[in-house]
């Protein structure tokens, strides 16, 4: 039985344990009013009858309001009081027993913790999925928590609606936007409030912006006056792979393709104003950091991604440009090191960059490995040491997690190679924010820049730019 998946948008599982001051029936009507789209009975301990009496009344109560209605685990139950559907957990029965019983009279919804339960659960017969547990919840002392990028992956990967379920609230569920889920399943944060229609409105409205909302990324970085780095490279790169772009600007750099000639820093106070600008209002779900000349800036960048709890930051070390010029004073690195990087979900320096952070000469892939392990130890990120053409033409080293990777890639025979560093490390910054695992972020960062080098853009007379937008199509 096809599920619709508006039906999915806002999925209120009842728990006995809240049913106090209002009566079931009470309790699930003011969350109708409020805009709950689907409505689960969950009351394990309840006996049969009275479990048939409960879902007869919100059957007929759901219907009137224009909502689904799932049983939790009775198939009997759904089919004998007229229920839309029911709701199956991995130690409750199969899916494929309960279409066996139910045939196509019921929607059919299943519990999955990994995508390889997704798929077997969908192959069996299930409508949609309860996918979670996305954060602790008192409801389940056992929970373990699914991280983001693997409800993104369940939910690119099956053809069936996908509810985000477990431990959310008004204060984590905008983390859920963008992934690909159909909706949210919620118990307390419903269930326990003092107001439930007024607070189901204010949720409908907060999972309507995370489930229809675009994923969202910031660059903190130099601006590039010739366009090909810093953050316009970023901007372009974000939005061109399909995240909104945001940015938080560290200095004004006058260069073009030939060099920098002149860097005017912000102020520290300034740069403190544009991050919280940003996190106070539209919350990036990366951060990619760029170009950062000295100390106290780099301090008050660090403050802030504490202070907001920032989530997939890239640091992309920028200590000389393409031309050769000298980005970051000599004092900066040990700031680096000590106070940004420890904070970084990923870094990703080039050669003469990873020579200083892992304070070793780099000739070949070997010490390009020990390097990388090295500033791991040192910084506690994972690291992707770039190969570039010094070592390896296009292969970079990712060591992530106690575990080396090497990524291969195709030589490019393209002298233009300005903001190629920032253009990789936001392209995976923007990956991450759309919940790809890191390597595959790395991967699909990879290939974008390669496509970027590849469409031979030719500007200006020292190292040019690459094509950003090699995918798009400009002709009338």
């Amino acid at each position: 039985m096809k599920c619709e998946r508006d039906k999915m948008l806002l999925y209120a599982v009842t728990d006995p344990g809240w049913v106090g001051r209002l009566s079931l029936h009470e309790q699930v009507e003011a969350a109708l009013k409020g805009g709950a789209t689907c409505v689960q009975l969950r009351d394990k301990n309840a006996t049969e009858e009275a479990r048939l009496a409960q879902a007869k009344d919100l059957t007929e109560l759901c219907h009137r309001y224009g909502a689904l209605f799932i049983v939790n685990d009775s198939v009997d139950v759904a089919l004998r009081s007229g229920a839309d559907g029911v709701h199956v957990g991995l130690s409750d029965m199969a899916v494929e027993d309960v279409r066996a019983l139910a045939g196509d009279r019921l929607i059919i919804g299943a519990s999955a913790h990994s995508v390889a339960e997704a798929r077997a659960a969908v192959a069996a017969g299930a409508d949609y999925l309860g996918v979670g547990a996305m954060y602790a919840t008192s409801t389940k002392s056992d929970t373990h928590m699914l991280p983001h990028s693997v409800l993104g992956e369940i939910c690119r990967t099956v053809d069936v609606p996908v509810v985000a379920i477990g431990g959310i609230t008004k204060e984590n569920l905008p983390k859920l936007r963008g992934f690909g889920e159909a909706g949210v399943a919620l118990v307390s944060a419903i269930f326990g409030a003092s107001d439930i229609e007024t607070e189901c409105r204010e949720l409908r409205a907060l999972t309507a912006r995370a489930v229809h909302g675009m994923r969202t990324a910031l660059t903190v970085a130099g601006s590039d006056s010739s366009g090909g780095a810093g953050i316009q490279a970023d901007i372009k790169t974000m939005t061109v792979n399909g995240v909104y772009a945001m940015s938080a600007i560290t200095a004004l750099t006058a260069q073009n393709t030939t060099g920098v000639s002149g860097i005017l820093e912000v102020s520290p106070e300034f740069l403190q104003q544009q991050l919280d600008s940003i996190f106070r209002d539209i919350v990036p779900d990366a951060v990619k950091i760029g170009m950062v000349a000295n100390s106290e800036l780099i301090r008050v960048i660090a403050e802030r991604l504490r202070f907001y709890s920032a989530e997939n930051v890239v640091v992309d070390p920028v200590m000389v440009a393409t031309s050769g010029s000298s980005l970051m004073r000599g004092e900066a690195v040990e700031t680096l090191v000590s106070e940004l990087l420890p904070l970084a979900k990923l870094a990703t320096p080039n050669i003469p960059e990873a020579e200083v952070l892992a304070e070793m000469s780099i000739t070949d892939e070997a010490s390009m490995e020990e390097a990388a392990k090295r500033i791991h130890a040192r910084c506690g990120c994972a690291v992707l040491l770039k190969g570039g053409h010094r070592i390896n033409d296009a292969s970079d080293f990712l060591f992530a997690d106690g575990c080396g990777q090497w990524f291969r890639g195709e030589r490019i025979d393209n002298p233009n190679t300005h903001g190629t560093g920032c253009t990789l490390s936001s392209a995976i910054a923007s990956f991450l924010a759309k919940g790809y695992n890191l390597p595959d972020a790395v991967a699909r960062a990879k290939a974008y820049l390669t496509g970027a080098l590849a469409a031979m853009l030719d500007l200006g007379s020292g190292s040019g730019p690459m094509n950003h937008a090699y995918g798009i199509s400009f002709s009338e």
